[in-house]
């Protein structure tokens, strides 16, 4: 599928779909947790479905059905080992987070994924897994899909990198359903305030861990249970970022719904980095004002602990004065795809002066003219070609368009609904 994709101004309101982030932490927990669990206003995408059936296949039942509440029967922290491989399809996030969940269990899961997510490797994960008493390893001996996990978590000491914070989530979620305490040593961690939501998530379950400030240590009690929850799901400030992104390159002023600044979500930073380039941007309770200046300004951010804005910001950093930098997310080389890599080859296929480093990219304003480009099956890359293209100049096609259900399978539409002139073929 393409996104087809003209100059256009944008106005209105929309409201932002539920949080990827916070809904693939919801059913994780409620699937290790005691009783019955309630996510209210899930985002529902490709991502989040294929966590769905990862914890039914751990043991929960799981009622995704209804598109305002999905009901989720908990294992009770014992999550079983299912006879056939578990798919996360292109969820990274499903598969990081499930591993410690599944290593939990006596038998063996094994975990597979779709060709994006057989790169992603979790070679630490896996190793700490095995020092804290759990089978862990890789069939390929990569770190990456097909892995194999089980065998009962029984906590003690490990140092862990976490190049992506997912690697500490899945340790931190599954280590208090261990037999024993678990210590785990950080010396080095990015994208903390991922970190932050998975210690908020696990605060209202009842389960503390105790974390050094600078997130370097933290210690972890055993024996401990999570308790049945019922909790709304906030709107997805990733998600957001592309709307945001729209109000700033085209001058236009829109309302989002849903998003909430006091949430833990690292990507909420994306609404001060785009006031300081000359958007006026207003919060109140019900969401997020934005309007974009007659001319952008340039500057330095630091994305390391907002990788996922990185696409999206590219694209605003071509079509500000001056130069925008990008700094300190190298990070964003092993998601779907080599995301700096990537998104530095399209924007120059629109006319973007762009220079690739080897943590980032540094754009200077430029005039984009519409043509093909790639989305290379990534949605985050896809859907920022598409904002790129409401300020070219012609048209702009997107190829793999169908990416943007991963995660936002509404964006089009809701694009659409406030004037952009963007259509699928």
């Amino acid at each position: 599928m393409e996104f087809v994709v003209g100059r256009s101004a944008l106005t209105g309101s929309a409201t932002i779909p539920g949080s990827k982030s916070h809904t693939i932490r919801g059913l994780i927990l409620g699937a290790l947790a005691d009783g019955t669990s309630r996510l209210v206003r899930p985002l529902e995408s490709d991502d989040t479905r294929s966590c769905a059936a990862a914890c039914r296949a751990l043991g929960a039942a799981v009622d995704a059905s209804a598109h305002d509440v999905w009901v989720v029967h908990g294992t009770g922290g014992r999550p079983t080992a299912p006879a056939a491989p578990v798919d996360v399809g292109n969820s990274g996030t499903t598969l990081f987070l499930a591993l410690s969940a599944a290593a939990l269990g006596e038998g063996l899961t094994e975990f597979i994924g779709d060709e994006q997510t057989q790169r992603r490797s979790a070679g630490p994960l896996l190793e700490a897994l095995a020092a804290l008493g759990a089978t862990a390893r890789s069939r390929a001996g990569n770190g990456c899909v097909p892995l194999v996990v089980g065998g009962g978590l029984r906590g003690g000491r490990v140092a862990i990198e976490c190049p992506t914070s997912q690697y500490l989530s899945s340790l931190l979620i599954a280590c208090p359903l261990a037999s024993g305490d678990t210590t785990i040593d950080v010396p080095l961690l990015n994208e903390r305030p991922y970190v932050t939501m998975t210690l908020d998530w696990m605060d209202r379950l009842g389960v503390r861990p105790q974390a050094a400030e600078d997130y370097s240590r933290f210690e972890v009690p055993g024996n401990r249970r999570y308790r049945a929850f019922e909790r709304a799901v906030p709107g997805d400030f990733s998600s957001a970022t592309f709307f945001l992104a729209a109000a700033a390159i085209t001058g236009s002023s829109l309302f989002l719904r849903g998003l909430d600044m006091a949430d833990t979500q690292g990507d909420k930073a994306v609404v001060d980095m785009l006031r300081q380039m000359g958007c006026a941007v207003e919060a109140d309770a019900d969401g997020v004002r934005i309007e974009g200046p007659a001319s952008l300004s340039g500057g330095t951010f630091d994305l390391n602990a907002t990788p996922d804005a990185l696409p999206a910001m590219a694209v605003v950093g071509c079509l500000a004065d001056g130069e925008t930098h990008l700094v300190n997310v190298p990070q964003a080389r092993v998601k779907e795809t080599d995301r700096l890599a990537v998104m530095a080859r399209e924007l120059r296929a629109l006319g973007a002066d762009v220079e690739e480093l080897p943590d980032g990219l540094t754009l200077r304003r430029s005039r984009l003219r519409g043509t093909a480009v790639d989305g290379h099956g990534d949605h985050r890359v896809v859907m920022a070609l598409a904002v790129a293209g409401l300020a070219a100049e012609g048209t702009t096609t997107v190829g793999t368009a169908e990416a943007a259900a991963i995660t936002f399978p509404s964006f089009a539409p809701l694009m659409r609904a406030l004037g952009a002139r963007i259509a699928q073929r």
